[in-house]
């Protein structure tokens, strides 16, 4: 699958970069233009269709959030380039976009591509950026949605049903309050950094749980969780205080 692409980032040196690595190791990559800016984005990306933007997160008159918004509906893919930012990469990977970490590597720029190529050739109608807007838009944190990664495709759930995570190897099952499961391509080492800012904790190895599910605490040598859906989860010996704390602050 050939893709047209567009850079959009205010360092010359960066789109030049970009431009040189996706010639040499993604050829199937054609660039169609470039972009400094915001506004100067706008205009191009209004006279020309691409299938794939590289998008810069921070930007001189706004940022790639700001270029989003302004567009309103877009058929193209995304993906991000940023330097590291801890809000950025949150909100991104709450809405399973792409993004690639400044300085480029050049293995996760061909990952990126191909990811991009796969799920166009699944559908045109891609949520990333539609969930990503929604999500920033939000003021708190229960109410975003969570696009989740299952073998199939992948589902946009909304975190305030989610009762809990339970590890399954590299895997982690979630359990949401219409007694639904999903077994997602992903650690549970992940999603608890993910969730942590929202409500979750990690009590145990295997389990991270939505306190606002919590139903039952059962006194013991370090106690048990009984959660909305009658799950028993052992809490961690050294769990057990930071649970109490957070639960009876909650």
């Amino acid at each position: 699958m050939n893709l047209k692409a567009v850079l959009v980032d205010d360092e010359s040196a960066s789109r030049e970069t970009l431009r040189n690595f996706l010639h040499k190791y993604c050829p199937e990559v054609e660039v169609i233009g470039e972009a400094d800016a915001v506004p100067s984005a706008l205009e191009l990306l209004s006279n020309c269709k691409p299938d794939l933007v590289f998008l810069d997160v921070e930007m001189p008159f706004g940022n790639a959030f700001d270029l989003l918004e302004q567009l309103g509906d877009v058929s193209f893919s995304t993906v991000f380039v940023t330097a590291y930012d801890h809000y950025a990469i949150k909100a991104l990977n709450f809405s399973a976009s792409y993004y690639l970490l400044k300085p480029i590597d050049i293995d996760e720029l061909i990952a990126a591509v191909e990811k991009v190529k796969k799920d166009r050739s699944i559908s045109h109608d891609l949520p990333h950026a539609k969930i990503l807007m929604e999500n920033l838009k939000q003021n708190g944190m229960q109410q975003r949605q969570l696009v989740l990664p299952v073998l199939e495709g992948f589902e946009i759930v909304r975190i305030q049903d989610i009762i809990r995570c339970q590890a399954n190897d590299n895997f982690t099952d979630f359990y949401f309050v219409n007694n639904k499961k999903l077994m997602i391509c992903r650690t549970l080492k992940f999603y608890e950094d993910l969730l942590s800012d929202s409500g979750f904790m990690r009590i145990h190895k295997s389990h991270l749980i939505n306190i606002q599910y919590v139903k039952k605490y059962i006194k013991g040598k370090y106690g048990t969780v009984i959660m909305s859906d009658n799950a028993e989860v052992d809490i961690s010996p050294n769990k057990k205080e930071e649970f109490l704390s957070r639960f009876i602050s909650s």
